[in-house]
């Protein structure tokens, strides 16, 4: 929802600038026609979600509302089952040379995209090199960063259909892919929207195909309603792993999660995949099948670096005072419902690598008379004007806790902290993208592909600022891009753990955003629907879901 992630999210790291919710509705779910009547028709799920941001193309994808729905319309060369583990799908292998620097990529063949073109090699060369060039202005240009050649393509008045040096399409089903540095993440960090396929079709007009997406997923796009509904269909030319077992997924799209919510109560929607904070404290006691269990989400808000008194030395002052004014364990209890982990790193407890014992953790303790210690020091360089502002969008269903956090940086600081309030999530989303939000914004992580590269890389790494990727706040550090350069040459995860650990202390000392808590998937939905599962996003596994007639 990457870098990813990068972008997650998910790039990586889908940014999750919104609440997004999914999930089905089966009691006024339709059937899929054509079925005989010794075949009943499988029935067609309604799922919550709101306006994705923009158009359906899996490169200009950062948003979780549009991730939820362009990983189903196309497949990519890996997905991850539950537990985040790698399972091959449009690839059969994707072998490393000695030091990871290349990949050798095979495809299985026979694939094909929903209107019968053929997917070679060939597709997925062209696809990632259209999604890193700057010329064609994809948000996830930044993942691409570690291809050979990808430098080359950063102009943004250059040529667009200017490809890769590192990608070389040896035959229709194998796929060379020269790094410009090692990088064993490789193979995961195919994993990303970013790296989906885009068909021949897609080059004429990017814009107007990503109102009218041609995929290769488990779903074709039937219809989009804006700001109503998406409507998704079986695809019948898809042989991967997610065989869809409904008769279609539609996303039924809300500007509140309160009314998503209120139409699950009442039947009309089948499944919601994040209960609105209005209500944590009673949605199990409801006649509904709930989840609740720990999940890949990292929450935080980012304070850009450009905001006023919140750069250089002073900069670092404030921004450890606000980490300390945030009272986090009594916003998850008493407002949170216990819904949520207090954050001790900048990953989730269900990455690997995942820590609670980093040097500068404490930042994120609650404490009021050194956060006031450490604004008093910031005033004594630059005295503090105005009003602290923390934006967000009311569809994300967040305001109680937006309101505790202001609540406590006022109490803590004695300053004057106060939400910042967008209409929607697209609407935030836009202001972020262009620069212009003006304060401090609400934002999760969580990773496209379930390794920690996909947290770190996506979302502060030098090379995902500036509009490439997840790093919104526009933070760089020397140091910090040249600790997971470390990590990236390892030849084991293990291995590169270690400098990734280093890497999230020194972003402890600069803080670009401040950690909050890993949200737990809470989720429900109605009697009727089956197999309710969730998958490594802490999403409903779409394609698995069914409504009980």
């Amino acid at each position: 929802m990457k870098k990813t992630m990068h972008r997650l999210i998910t790039r990586t790291a889908v940014a999750v600038l919104a609440a997004s919710s999914m999930l089905v509705s089966g009691c006024s779910g339709g059937t899929s026609s054509g079925a005989s009547a010794s075949a009943p028709a499988k029935s067609i799920v309604t799922v919550n979600n709101v306006e994705p941001a923009a158009g359906l193309i899996p490169s200009n994808t950062d948003d979780l509302a549009g991730w939820k729905v362009v990983t189903q319309l196309y497949e990519g060369l890996v997905t991850f089952d539950a537990a985040g583990k790698l399972i091959y799908a449009d690839a059969t292998s994707i072998t490393p040379n000695a030091d990871a620097s290349r990949y050798t990529i095979t495809l299985r063949s026979g694939l094909h995209f929903s209107d019968g073109e053929k997917i070679t090699a060939s597709t997925y060369a062209k696809s990632w090199s259209f999604a890193a060039n700057a010329a064609n202005g994809q948000l996830g240009a930044a993942i691409f960063s570690t291809i050979k050649g990808y430098d080359a393509l950063q102009d943004e008045n250059g040529d667009k259909n200017a490809q890769l040096s590192g990608l070389k399409a040896v035959n229709d089903t194998t796929l060379e892919v020269t790094l410009a540095a090692p990088d064993s993440s490789f193979p995961y960090k195919v994993g990303d929207v970013a790296f989906l396929p885009l068909p021949q079709s897609a080059y004429k007009n990017i814009d107007a195909f990503g109102e009218h997406p041609v995929g290769n997923g488990p779903y074709k796009l039937a219809s989009w309603s804006h700001d109503k509904e998406i409507k998704l269909v079986p695809n019948p030319r898809y042989t991967g792993p997610r065989k869809a077992k409904n008769g279609g997924v539609t996303y039924e799209l809300y500007t509140s999660l309160d009314a998503a919510y209120s139409d699950l109560l009442a039947g009309n929607l089948d499944v919601l995949d994040s209960i609105p904070s209005s209500a944590l404290k009673t949605y199990s006691q409801e006649q509904l099948q709930t989840v609740s269990k720990p999940g890949p989400g990292f929450k935080s808000f980012t304070i850009p670096q450009n905001m006023a008194h919140f750069s250089g030395k002073e900069g670092k002052l404030r921004r450890a005072a606000i980490a300390h004014a945030v009272d986090r364990e009594t916003i998850i209890k008493k407002v949170l419902y216990g819904t949520a982990t207090k954050a001790t790193d900048f990953t989730a407890p269900t990455i690997a690598g995942y820590s609670k014992i980093l040097a500068g953790a404490s930042v994120l303790d609650y404490d009021a008379a050194q956060a006031k210690k450490l604004w008093k020091q910031a005033d004594d360089i630059s005295p503090w004007e105005g009003t602290f502002r923390l934006a967000y969008s009311t569809d994300s269903g967040n305001k109680p806790w937006i309101d505790a956090i202001c609540n406590s940086i006022t109490n803590a600081l004695g300053i004057d902290a106060q939400p910042l309030i967008f209409s929607t999530s697209k609407e935030l989303s836009t202001a972020i993208h262009n620069r212009t939000v003006g304060a401090a914004f609400i934002q999760g992580l969580q990773s496209d592909y379930p390794h920690p590269e996909g947290y770190l890389v996506q979302a502060y790494d030098s090379a995902s600022a500036d509009g490439k990727g997840l790093n919104n706040g526009d933070y760089k550090s020397a140091t910090f891009d040249a600790l997971i350069d470390q990590a990236a040459r390892q030849t084991t995860l293990d291995g590169a753990i270690g400098y990734y650990h280093k890497a999230e202390e020194q972003l402890f000392q600069d803080l670009p955003v401040i950690p909050l808590w890993y949200t737990n998937v809470t989720a429900a939905a109605g009697k009727q629907v089956g197999s309710l599962s969730f998958n490594y996003m802490g999403l409903p596994d779409y394609y698995k879901l069914t409504v009980n007639s």
